[in-house]
C-alpha cells in the first residue's frame, strides 16, 4: 500500500490520501475544504506529538506521543495510542470520535461523543458529550459528562457521569458517581453515589452507598452505611453500618449492624433484624423484628416475632404473634400479641394476649390474658384479668386483686 509521509516539524495540507499516512514528531496536518477534513484510505500512523488540524477519517489510527485532532476522529477499524521512548501516550480528540476499538496508554479526551465497542486506556478518560460503548476498561478514572451507555465499565480509581447511566456492569476500585438512570449491577469497592433516581439489580458497596428520589432495585450490600434521600423499594438490604431512608421503604428483608433511620412508614415481607437502633417515623410492618438495642415507630405490627433487646416506643402500639421485651427493657404503648414474654426487670405498660409470661422483677402496667404466669418481685400497677389460669409466686405486687374473667377487654 502507498505511504505518504508528512516529514517531522512540517506542516502540510492534505484532503484525500490514498494508502497510508505517516506524520513525523511535531508535525502539523491541515485539511481541505469547509470545514476542513483529512480523508485516508489506509492507517494514520503518528510518529510523536502531532496535530491533526482539522476531521479526520481513517481505517485505523496508530502511534505514540501526545496526539492532538482538532476536530472529529472516524476510525473504520481501531485506534492505538501506545508508550514510545518518553513516556506513556495521550490522545486529545476536541470533536466527536468513533471507532470499533480504542487504545490508549495514559489519557483519553474527547469533546464531544464517543462511539465505540471497547475502550482500554491505562490512565483517564474524559468525554465531554455522550458516550456509547460495550465495553470500558480504564485502569485510572473515567468520567462521562453526557449520558453513558455501556454493557461493562471496569475501573481502577474512579467514575463520574454527569448525566443518565444505562450501564450494565460498572465495576469500580474506588469511587463511583452518577446522576441517575440504570446501573444493573454494581461493584464499587470505596462510595457510590446516586444524584437521582436509580434502577438496580444489585448494588455491592464496600464503604457507603448514597441514593436520591425515588430509587428501586434489588439487593443492596454495603460495608459501611446507605442514605437515600427519598422513597427507595428493594429486595434485600444487608449493611455493617448505619441506614437512613427519608422517605418510605417497601421491600423483603433489612439486616443492619448499627442503626435504621426511615423519614416514612417501612414495610418488610420478610425480617427485619437490626443491631443497634430503629427509628421509624411512619408505621413499621414486617414478617419479624429482631433489634438488639431499641425501636421507635408509630406502630410495630408483625405477622410472626417481635423480639427486642432494649425499649421499644410506639403510639399505636405494637402488633404481632409474639413479643419478647429484652432484659431491662422498656415499653411505651400497649402489646397485642398472642404469646408475650417479659424479661428480668424489664418495664412495659399494658399487654393483651392469649399468654403472658414476666420475669422476675418485671414490671407492668395493665395485663390482660388467657393464661398468665408472673415471677416473684414483678408489680402490677393495674389490672390483671385472665379467662384460663393465672400462676403467681411469692412477692409479687398488684395493685388490685387479679380478677377471672369471661370475656377480655380488646
Amino acid at each position: 500500500m502507498t505511504k505518504n509521509v508528512v516529514a517531522s516539524g512540517s506542516t502540510q495540507t492534505l484532503g484525500v490520501v490514498e494508502g497510508d499516512l505517516i506524520i513525523g514528531e511535531e508535525a502539523t496536518v491541515k485539511g481541505e475544504g469547509v470545514p476542513p477534513k483529512l480523508s485516508v484510505t489506509g492507517t494514520v500512523h503518528c510518529r510523536g506529538n502531532c496535530m491533526i488540524d482539522c476531521d479526520v477519517s481513517a481505517e485505523n489510527v496508530v502511534g505514540k506521543g501526545d496526539i492532538t485532532v482538532n476536530g472529529d476522529l472516524e476510525a473504520r477499524g481501531y485506534v492505538s495510542i501506545r508508550t514510545w521512548r518518553f513516556g506513556k501516550s495521550s490522545l486529545n480528540v476536541k470533536g466527536s470520535m468513533s471507532a470499533e476499538k480504542v487504545e490508549v496508554d495514559a489519557r483519553l479526551s474527547v469533546g464531544k461523543n464517543l462511539e465505540t465497542v471497547y475502550v482500554d486506556v491505562g490512565g483517564s478518560v474524559l468525554v465531554k458529550g455522550r458516550t456509547k460503548a460495550q465495553d470500558i476498561d480504564v485502569g485510572g478514572s473515567f468520567t462521562g459528562i453526557g449520558d453513558v451507555e455501556a454493557k461493562t465499565i471496569d475501573v481502577g480509581g474512579s467514575v463520574t457521569i454527569e448525566s443518565q447511566a444505562n450501564v450494565e456492569k460498572l465495576d469500580v476500585g474506588g469511587r463511583a458517581l452518577v446522576k441517575g438512570g440504570r446501573v444493573s449491577k454494581t461493584n464499587i469497592g470505596g462510595s457510590f453515589e446516586s444524584k437521582d433516581s436509580l434502577e438496580f439489580d444489585t448494588i455491592d458497596v464496600g464503604g457507603a452507598v448514597q441514593l436520591a428520589g425515588n430509587s428501586k432495585g434489588g439487593n443492596i450490600d454495603v460495608g459501611g452505611s446507605c442514605k437515600v434521600d427519598g422513597d427507595l423499594q428493594f429486595e434485600r438490604i444487608d449493611v455493617g453500618g448505619v441506614v437512613e431512608i427519608t422517605g418510605s421503604a417497601k421491600g423483603e428483608s433489612l439486616d443492619v449492624g448499627g442503626t435504621v433511620r426511615v423519614g416514612d412508614s417501612l414495610q418488610l415481607s420478610g425480617k427485619l433484624d437490626v443491631g443497634g437502633r430503629v427509628e421509624v417515623k411512619g408505621s413499621l410492618d414486617a414478617r419479624d423484628v429482631d433489634v438488639g438495642g431499641s425501636l421507635k415507630a408509630k406502630g410495630v405490627t408483625a405477622s410472626n416475632e417481635v423480639d427486642v433487646g432494649g425499649s421499644i416506643t410506639t403510639t399505636a402500639g405494637v402488633s404481632a404473634s409474639s413479643v419478647r421485651i429484652g432484659r431491662r427493657g422498656e415499653v411505651v404503648g400497649s402489646i397485642r400479641a398472642d404469646e408475650v414474654l417479659i424479661d428480668e426487670r424489664a418495664q412495659v405498660e399494658d399487654i393483651y394476649a392469649k399468654t403472658i409470661a414476666m420475669e422476675e422483677g418485671a414490671r407492668a402496667r395493665n395485663i390482660y390474658a388467657e393464661i398468665i404466669s408472673v415471677e416473684s418481685d414483678c408489680h402490677v400497677s393495674g389490672e390483671v384479668q385472665y379467662t384460663e389460669s393465672l400462676h403467681m409466686e411469692r412477692g409479687v405486687f398488684l395493685a388490685k386483686a387479679p380478677v377471672r374473667v369471661s370475656k377480655l377487654p380488646q
